[in-house]
């Protein structure tokens, strides 16, 4: 007796009982697929469960279709709950889960703890992935390290709403169930009618937690990414700086900043649009402010392009202020329930993509403006979650809209690459909100969280990195003191947390020092010469906890080696000094090409410096970073290449 996978209702029928009809297997062209087909001894549902083996990856994929048939008499069948699929645990002495929490600003915090007796749920009912858990679990026998012990792993390729239990028996052993949806949704299916689950993914590995991450790295740049092998583009982004001020010359006067940095994507966020002067009005008129950009926003993009730089824009397609056009035009796309209120977070409701006419309105508009504008880049925002969740012309049905929308949301971003294949988006919901492994099969990067302090980002980095590739995480410098914190941290540092993952630019530019500027120039031009290292290579975590203790993250990608090192207390005394590299060839020769990065103080390394892979994995290497005395954040970028 444990937490069901499938709940359905035949009427007064709370009851399945599944007899099994054929078993399918299938090969197809890099897997191999199994289909187990099912169907209620009496009532008129059939339930496949799929299974896929990838040929070049650890991770087996499944899902499940549940189908009315079409010969159903009267009776109503009624799903409310739908996993897609139920794993199984082999026993062990003890169990330790690991998963990520978090909140705005906060998101993927990690946590290890054991693993209950009883029943442990993470979910979002919010109708969005979520900041305050995300959909993916590790299990441990209790005593596994970040290079050895056993690993399972599962994760839900879902943005919407979801739900993942794990199950620990009294009497031993461990299961887990994930899928979409949340408690008291109903989803009333019609003859003929069929709902097909978001794909539940589970790994096993013998080598860790790092190595677990590698596997889910690896699976996602072969299986889900849409563009795996591209090198991100470094960005701006005029958020931090103008906030709602969006103007034409002072876009440019940033942009003509960025250019002479090396910035090659400039991406004009909120405020230019409708009467958008604040955040209170005009989502869902998605043209030119008609005050700030009589001419329209040609001339900005165009200006910015002449600058050498691709061009993005930001958006929020799914939400609409009631001081709007739009609202005053279509009240009832809003989701919405009969004799209830309308509730506002942010001043924003939320349209229901679920509608075709609201999912065909935001084609066409979206369409139209990657047309007209040209543009390279989109970043997509959702910044509140459902309330009132209702779909009242839908009537019985209406529950499916949990489902609908954010499939919508994908068939927008889908057909959108179609039309325009050199359009790259980024998923952002608040920050984190919409993080996973169904999102990122549209999208080419996501943001991990608004909060841009480099200390609290190395956290976010560290959570997220468990399961998703650094080439997805977008990482900003921002000014200092930190907007978000009011924590005053060197260039230096801030850059090499960005660094980390796809560098972009945050702060005003225009503020900075003339040194700030040069010493930007340096970083953006030694990151350049890493990039690809850093967005494809393989990721090691090494050191203590990140952003509390001297830390440090590792990237190999063939001969190449990339290692950011960092050490945000300067007067730490305890704790290694000596850096073990990991993932090297024990036999080979490594060359230090670069000791420190630009602007590097003292160092302990000098370029054209050689050591054997084993010395550096068993000894390790000093840096002048995780010397016990010094300032407080300090860091440095060390590169080595492997010889012969």
């Amino acid at each position: 007796m444990g937490v069901p996978s499938l709940q359905a209702a035949f009427g007064q029928v709370r009851s399945l009982e599944l007899r099994l009809v054929g078993v399918s297997p299938c090969a197809e062209a890099a897997a191999d697929r199994l289909d187990i087909a099912l169907e209620d001894r009496h009532f008129p549902l059939e339930v496949v469960l799929s299974a896929r083996a990838w040929h070049d990856s650890d991770v087996i994929e499944r899902w499940v279709t549940v189908r009315r048939r079409t010969d159903a008499d009267g009776t109503p069948v009624t799903v409310t709950r739908l996993d897609s699929g139920s794993w199984f645990l082999p026993d062990a002495t003890g169990y330790r889960y690991s998963g990520v929490f978090g909140a705005w600003a906060e998101e993927f915090q990690l946590q290890r703890a054991p693993l209950p007796i009883g029943e442990l749920t993470f979910t979002s009912r919010q109708g969005i992935t979520g900041h305050q858990a995300n959909p993916w679990i590790m299990i441990d026998p209790g005593d596994t390290t970040e290079e050895h012990g056993p690993v399972w792993g599962i994760a839900l390729a879902w943005s919407g709403s979801w739900r993942l239990t794990a199950t620990h028996r009294p009497e031993g052993g461990a299961a887990v169930s994930a899928g979409f949806g949340h408690e008291g949704v109903r989803w009333t299916l019609a003859p003929g009618q069929e709902i097909t689950t978001p794909p539940v993914l589970g790994l096993y590995t013998g080598g860790g937690f790092g190595a677990a991450s590698r596997a889910w790295h690896d699976h996602a740049r072969r299986h889900i990414l849409p563009t795996p092998q591209e090198e991100r583009p470094v960005l701006y982004n005029s958020w931090e700086a103008t906030t709602f001020d969006v103007t034409e010359a002072g876009q440019l006067a940033l942009a003509k900043i960025a250019a002479s940095l090396g910035v090659e994507l400039f991406v004009v966020d909120d405020g230019w649009f409708g009467t958008r002067d604040d955040d209170t009005r005009s989502l869902g008129d998605w043209w030119p402010h008609r005050e700030r950009f009589p001419d329209g926003l040609r001339g900005l993009f165009d200006g910015i392009r002449e600058l050498g730089m691709k061009a993005g824009l930001w958006v929020e397609p799914e939400m609409v202020n009631a001081d709007s056009e739009l609202y005053q035009a279509h009240p009832e796309w809003i989701l919405r329930m009969d004799h209830r209120r309308n509730d506002e977070k942010r001043s924003q409701l939320v349209l229901n993509f679920a509608r075709p006419e609201v999912r065909d309105w935001a084609l066409d508009w979206l369409d139209r403006l990657v047309t007209e504008l040209d543009l390279d880049y989109l970043k997509w925002d959702m910044n509140r979650p459902f309330t009132q969740a209702g779909w009242p012309e839908a009537g019985p049905a209406q529950d499916l809209l949990w489902i609908e929308h954010t499939r919508n949301v994908y068939r927008v971003m889908r057909t959108l690459r179609e039309r325009h294949p050199r359009l790259r988006i980024e998923s952002c919901a608040g920050g984190g909100g919409r993080v996973d492994f169904g999102i990122m099969r549209y999208t080419d990067e996501v943001w991990p969280s608004d909060n841009t302090d480099p200390r609290d980002r190395q956290t976010v980095h560290h959570g997220f990195s468990q399961i998703y590739p650094i080439s997805t995480m977008s990482a900003w410098v921002p000014d200092s003191p930190n907007p978000n914190t009011g924590r005053a941290t060197p260039l230096r540092y801030r850059f090499h947390v960005a660094m980390s993952g796809v560098l972009g630019i945050g702060g005003d530019l225009t503020t900075w020092s003339q040194e700030d500027l040069d010493q930007a120039s340096r970083f953006i031009r030694a990151y350049k010469s890493v990039r690809r290292v850093i967005q494809q290579g393989r990721l090691h975590r090494l050191g203590g906890i990140p952003g509390q203790e001297r830390s440090a993250v590792q990237y190999v990608l063939g001969d190449d080696v990339v290692v950011l090192i960092y050490n945000p207390y300067g007067n730490a005394k305890r704790g290694p000094r000596w850096l073990r590299l990991a993932g090297l060839d024990p036999d080979a020769l490594y060359e230090v090409v670069d000791a420190g990065g630009p602007g590097k103080g003292p160092g302990l390394l000098e370029p054209g410096s050689r050591y054997h892979g084993s010395v550096l994995m068993s000894v390790g290497l000093r840096s002048a970073a995780w010397e016990p005395i010094g300032a407080d954040y300090r860091s440095d970028m060390i590169v080595l290449r492997k010889l012969g």
